[in-house]
C-alpha cells in the first residue's frame, strides 16, 4: 500500500534542513538527531517509518540468553519503507548493526537504519547501497556489551524521542524525525518552503540582491 507522506517527501526531494526549519517554525525544536549521527554514504537519502528497538548495556555474556532474539524478530518482520531505529544510549561500546542485518533489511525493502550506537562491516554496507546512519564505527560485536530489551516502544535516539511509525528522514546533513500526528502539516509547509527557496535561488542567480 502506498504511503502518501513518504511519496510526497520523495517526490519533492525535501531535504532535512528544510524539514528541521519547518519543525522549528511549529515549535518542535528537538527533532534533529545530534550532529555526531552521520551517514555511512553521503550520497544516500532515507525516508521511512520508524521501527524501534531499545538496547541496554551489559558487561558479561549470559549463556542462557540469546542477545539477538528481539532484534532478529524485528528485522524478520520488516516491511517496505520502514527504518530500523536502535537506541543504544550513545555508549560508545554497543555495535548493533552490520552487514548481515543490512542484507536482511534490504531484502525486505526496508528504507534504512539509524542508531546512536556503532556499526561495523562498513565497506560491505556501502557496496550494497543500504542507507545507514550511525554514532560511530567499530569492529565490536554487541554480544556481552549490549542487549536489546524492547521493540516497538517509544525510544530516545541521539536526543530525540522516536515513536513507532514516526517518519524518519536522513540525508547528508543528518536525520530528522517527524511525529506522526503533525506529519501532514509539516510536509505541506515544507513543500511551500522548498518552492519559495527555489524561486529565491533563481532570483539570486539572476543577480538580484538578498
Amino acid at each position: 500500500m502506498s504511503d502518501a507522506s513518504i511519496d510526497a517527501l520523495r517526490q519533492h526531494r525535501i531535504p532535512t534542513a528544510v524539514l528541521s526549519d519547518t519543525l522549528d517554525s511549529m515549535d518542535l525544536r528537538n527533532q534533529a538527531l545530534r550532529s555526531h549521527i552521520r551517514p555511512l554514504d553521503l550520497a544516500l537519502d532515507m525516508v521511512g517509518r520508524a521501527r524501534t528497538g531499545l538496547f541496554m548495556p551489559v558487561y558479561h555474556v549470559e549463556p542462557a540468553i540469546n542477545p539477538y532474539e528481539l532484534e532478529i524478530r524485528m528485522i524478520d518482520s520488516l516491511d517496505a519503507d520502514q527504518v530500523v531505529v536502535l537506541a543504544c544510549g550513545d555508549s560508545g561500546r554497543i555495535a548493533p548493526w552490520g552487514e548481515l542485518l543490512s542484507t536482511a533489511a534490504m531484502a525486505r525493502k526496508a528504507a534504512g537504519c539509524v542508531t546512536d550506537g556503532l556499526v561495523r562491516d562498513v565497506r560491505q554496507i556501502r557496496r550494497m547501497g543500504f542507507p545507514v546512519f550511525h554514532g560511530g564505527i567499530a569492529p565490536l560485536d554487541s554480544k556481552g556489551r549490549g542487549r536489546i530489551m524492547e521493540i516497538e516502544v517509544p525510544i530516545e535516539c541521539a536526543g530525540v524521542l522516536v515513536r513507532p511509525h514516526d517518519l524518519v528522514v536522513g540525508d547528508a546533513d543528518g536525520v530528522v524525525v517527524i511525529p506522526r500526528q503533525v506529519e501532514e502539516a509539516v510536509i505541506a509547509h515544507a513543500i511551500k518552503k522548498v518552492t519559495g527557496e527555489n524561486d529565491t535561488r533563481e532570483a539570486l542567480l539572476r543577480g538580484e540582491s538578498l
